[in-house]
């Protein structure tokens, strides 16, 4: 919690300076391929400051996200075919047949997992990634992650624009509420990503 209340302020503190919107875009994009706080805080953070540009900002927070998420494709897709046999080799379950059995529910289902990967607090790098290693269609990819990237960040934009302050507040006083609400939708995502995987 202590944690996650430290990369939480410290996202929040690039909303006071000159380099918020840049802060933003790079937080995006990052979040896309490996960094664990969501930049969805740090664009309500902004959107306190200047509520008009609040679309301009969800603008910036989605196209970062996307180029993001192809970032994170690209790794699955081009370093896969050098870590494979580790991870067959050394790792408990993770086998061949495994492989080829989540490779057909992904190759069926690919678009939905990354559309919810993407509008959810399901790691949206875990699932981009994966799209380059089970080798999903790109342009497949790209609509899904375009979509659900834009929803989340324009809703966020949009409650905001509706709601101003209070959410922040909000957001402060049930913070570690929140982060293990975040943690149970988080298993259930991945629950019922197994569910459909069997």
């Amino acid at each position: 919690m202590k944690l996650l209340r430290k990369l939480y302020n410290w996202v929040l503190h690039w909303a006071e300076t000159p380099y918020g919107l840049l802060a933003l875009f790079l937080l995006a994009l990052a979040e896309s391929s490996f960094f664990p706080i969501p930049p969805d805080p740090l664009l309500i953070a902004l959107c306190l400051g200047a509520i008009k540009k609040s679309w301009r900002f969800a603008l910036y927070a989605s196209i970062a996200s996307i180029i993001g998420g192809m970032i994170g494709y690209f790794i699955g897709f081009g370093l896969w075919q050098s870590v494979d046999s580790f991870f067959f080799k050394y790792v408990p379950f993770f086998t061949e047949e495994t492989f080829q059995k989540v490779l057909i529910h992904y190759q069926k289902s690919g678009f939905w997992y990354v559309f919810v990967a993407g509008f959810t607090p399901i790691p949206y790098k875990v699932f981009t990634i994966a799209s380059g290693v089970f080798k999903l269609n790109f342009f497949l990819f790209l609509f899904a992650s375009t979509i659900s990237r834009s929803l989340r960040f324009f809703a966020v934009a949009a409650l905001f624009r509706k709601f101003g302050p209070g959410i922040k507040s909000f957001i402060d006083k049930y913070f570690n509420l929140f982060v293990i609400l975040f943690f149970l939708l988080l298993f259930g995502g991945f629950l019922l990503i197994k569910l459909f995987i069997k």
